[in-house]
């Protein structure tokens, strides 16, 4: 796979697939610019040799619609303020009007293409939009790791139709990462894996069994494994289809000599809710009309201990609701823990992120990932559509 360096743009237009599907309060005002920012090396490279550069994203999900309040309109204006140039918005992606608008580019022109998704050929993978698209450009740059696991046209369509193709900075930086922390990590290699469901992240942890040496599972997908320990866990959430594929895994890992570290103990709540009557127990005698909302505090020990001489850790998923302030502890510590380690950090998934930004930790991590579901995907193994797509010449 090249990358943007490796490819002669001076001149050229090049399609650059971004992902500015960015937050946005009810007046249109964007609350968080980081996805924007994060590609900015990118577009200043391309800048700096003159470039005509063509972005493309998505925002929202308006359903192949044009829905006003998901139009890019406000990523224009902030992208033209960060770049200290004007960025035009295209009336469409695909069409006459945009057609001229890229035929009168000059060197060092930007303009943004209007929400993909106004189009359903998008997330269908069209090869008619796929070529449209590509019919845009002499160069296609991939610099959109979030969604490149998504076999969409603007993924992995385009790049059938244009010749010149790489990755851009952040998703050469994505990539690197994760093969340091997943593929030759310094050991010991830690893998935190927590939030809701074990379905989401049962592929993930069997693949990981070959590459680190302990798991810490939290959250309530920790529900499941205690279950299948035979474990009374109340009324907290457990998938009991996946009892039998939790009981597989744990066997697994320790047929492979993978430290597998789950809950000792909870805080338990009788309902979910900032006021709930909470408890602390030990996982060997949870009350049954209580659930587990966050991991206790021998758990925060165990865990912490755990990562204290790792040299890499990959976290993914909190360990407990710590949206609310209630049951945020056992995140935090954790938060802290990774913080305090001297180790390589890979943090993955936007409510891990959320997390340990809320915890005032993202500045000591290593690397904070753009992508949930692609991050996901690596971890489960799996080749992202985007990526192939770059590769297949």
């Amino acid at each position: 796979m090249k990358t943007i360096r490796e490819l002669e743009i001076t001149g050229k237009r090049v399609l650059i697939r971004v992902d500015f599907n960015v937050p946005m309060d009810d007046d249109g005002n964007i609350t968080d610019d980081n996805r924007i920012r994060m590609v900015l090396a990118t577009l200043q490279y391309a800048l700096d040799r003159k470039a005509r550069i063509i972005l493309c994203s998505h925002m929202g999900r308006p359903k192949g619609k044009r829905v006003a309040e998901y139009s890019l309109a406000p990523v224009a204006k902030a992208l033209a303020k960060m770049l200290q140039r004007e960025v035009p918005l295209a009336p469409d992606c695909i069409g006459p009007e945009t057609e001229t608008m890229v035929a009168e580019m000059k060197d060092g022109d930007v303009i943004l293409l209007e929400n993909l998704r106004f189009h359903q050929e998008e997330e269908a993978n069209d090869a008619g939009f796929s070529e449209k698209l590509a019919s845009l450009a002499d160069i296609y740059i991939n610099d959109a790791f979030a969604v490149s696991h998504r076999a969409h046209a603007s993924v992995a369509g385009v790049p059938k139709y244009i010749s010149e193709k790489g990755a851009g900075f952040l998703l050469q930086k994505e990539l690197e990462y994760f093969h340091r922390s997943m593929d030759e990590p310094e050991r010991p290699s830690v893998a935190i894996i927590g939030g809701a469901k074990v379905s989401s992240k049962l592929g993930a942890l069997e693949n990981m069994t070959g590459k680190v040496d302990r798991m810490l599972i939290g959250g309530a997908m920790a529900n499941t494994f205690l279950k299948s320990r035979g474990m009374d866990v109340g009324t907290s959430k457990v998938e009991e289809d996946l009892l039998g594929g939790a009981s597989s895994f744990l066997k697994q890992a320790e047929e492979k000599g993978v430290k597998v570290l789950l809950p000792v103990d909870v805080l338990a709540a009788d309902h979910f809710a900032p006021d709930a009557d909470v408890c602390i127990v030990n996982v060997q005698t949870s009350p049954k009309d209580r659930m587990a909302l966050d991991i206790g505090p021998e758990t925060r020990k165990l865990f912490a201990g755990a990562l204290a001489d790792a040299k890499t850790i990959i976290w993914n998923g909190p360990m407990g609701a710590f949206e609310m302030a209630a049951f945020a502890e056992g995140t935090t510590t954790l938060a802290h823990a990774v913080a305090a380690a001297d180790a390589l950090s890979i943090i993955g998934g936007g409510d891990s992120s959320a997390a340990v930004k809320q915890a005032g930790e993202a500045e000591n991590m290593s690397y904070i990932s753009t992508g949930g579901g692609a991050f996901l995907m690596l971890m489960e193994g799996k080749a992202l559509p985007g990526v192939e797509a770059l590769e297949n010449l």
